[in-house]
Parts: C-alpha cells; structure tokens; sequence
C-alpha cells in the first residue's frame, strides 16, 4: 500500500502521478526509498534528477553560512577541537533550516489562496497582485502532481492552460539583485512537459522572505526553457543509468 501526501526528503509518485512519498512498512509509515520505487514502479521527482547535477550557488551559500558561523561562535575552553567544529557545522545549518520552515509556510499560504481561502499576509498579497498584474485573470490550478511516460513527475506550485509558474523564497530586498540559476529553468521546462503544456510560458516567482510584500517575476524566454528541457533530459538519463531504475 502506497501512502501519499507527506513530505520527505526525496519524493516519488506513481505512475498515475499520484505523490507516494511514503510506504507503510512494519512499523508504521516511513519514507519511500529507491528499493520501494523498484517494486512499486514509482518513478523520481523532478528535483531529485535535477539534483544529481553540482549547483554553484546553493554551495557558495553554504560556505557563507559556514564562515560565519565559525566567526561567531568562540571556542568554549572545555571543549575539544572536533567538539567546536561540530558545534559551528551545527550551528550554520540553522540558518537553512529557518529559511526553508519559512519558506514552506509561504509557500503554503500561497496555494491556500488559490484554493479559496482569503489571507492578509504581505508574502501572499504581493505574489498575488504581482501574478495577476503580470499574467492577468487566470484559472490557476495549485500544487498539482503528475507522472510522465519517460520516468519523472513531480507537483507544480501554480499552473493554467497557457502558464506555468514555480514560487521561490529566498532573503533580498531589490528585486534586480535576484539571480536565476540552471536548475531554475530546467525545473519549469519538466514541468510543462509533464502537465502536457509545451507551448506555456514559464516563469518564477520570488518572494523575499526579508522584506514581507517585496516580489520579482522572471519569465524565461522560449530559448531558455527548450534548451533547459534538453539539459534536463540528459540528467534523467543519468539519473536512470546510475540508479538501475527507469
């Protein structure tokens, strides 16, 4: 029996496109793992194939956090040299870990609104003007899975017949300053492949987690996103090559 809809590090969903990011097993629910998505047939998401590729940036965030935790926090007498190096490793994944449960919340509250339910948050409010300003009245559809022939699914954020949207929360204040990565494009290009949309628009929206109401579109061209389609295809591969799943 698959169980769906909880959250794990690394998601699966059904052929069907029904997410199955947990198995039940001998004690109780626990998160599905490649060996579950053999016997199942599952196939990966599409951030678990683009992760397979290196991503600069998430890195040179990483080491920032690491830096400055360590010039942060002093060494306490009594402990030994591996002791502190833990505490400042420990302590420089806080910072993450607060971004993302922030994040998640954001996100959430952004998909409850396109459900139908009413909110007064600054985060929602300025997405939401900034989507209807950019794209216009839309049917949009939230947070629906789906599975593709070739062996990826995944949940897009915000969809309609002729846009795709992937919401990203991250810590700025000017909108100029907001980079794109790779990983950005090849993301959309899966997901309007996998919604069956080939001729949508893509594009992200970032939500400052710093400043509440600050918000940025970036569409990317046509360009852009076949050429992170192909880019995305080639990780799949990859993916299916080295994990003997397909």
């Amino acid at each position: 029996m698959i169980a769906k809809g909880f959250a794990t590090s690394e998601h699966w969903y059904t052929r069907d496109g029904e997410p199955a990011y947990t198995v039940k097993g001998s004690t109780g629910e626990r998160p599905t793992t490649l060996r579950d998505a053999r016997k199942l047939n599952l196939v990966p998401s599409v951030t678990s194939i683009i992760n397979v590729a290196a991503k600069p940036g998430l890195e040179k965030w990483k080491q920032q956090q690491l830096l400055l935790a360590a010039l942060t926090l002093p060494k306490i007498n009594s402990e030994s040299e591996d002791e502190y190096i833990d505490r400042i490793i420990r302590d420089s994944k806080e910072h993450g870990k607060a971004a993302a449960d922030a994040g998640t919340e954001i996100h959430a509250s952004i998909e409850s609104f396109y459900q139908g339910k009413p909110s007064s948050s600054p985060y929602v409010k300025g997405a939401t003007n900034l989507i209807l300003e950019t794209f216009g009245p839309q049917s949009w559809v939230a947070e629906r899975s789906f599975s593709h022939e070739i062996g990826f699914g995944g949940k897009c954020d915000l969809h309609c017949p002729t846009v795709v949207l992937d919401v990203k929360t991250k810590e700025f204040e000017n909108p100029k300053d907001v980079q794109v990565y790779e990983e950005h494009i090849m993301q959309l290009a899966a997901y309007r492949v996998g919604l069956g949309l080939p001729e949508a628009r893509c594009a992200n929206i970032f939500v400052s987690r710093s400043y509440p109401g600050v918000v940025t579109v970036i569409e990317h061209t046509e360009d852009d996103i076949k050429k992170g389609w192909e880019m995305f295809t080639c990780l799949l591969k990859y993916w299916q090559l080295s994990k003997g799943h397909q």
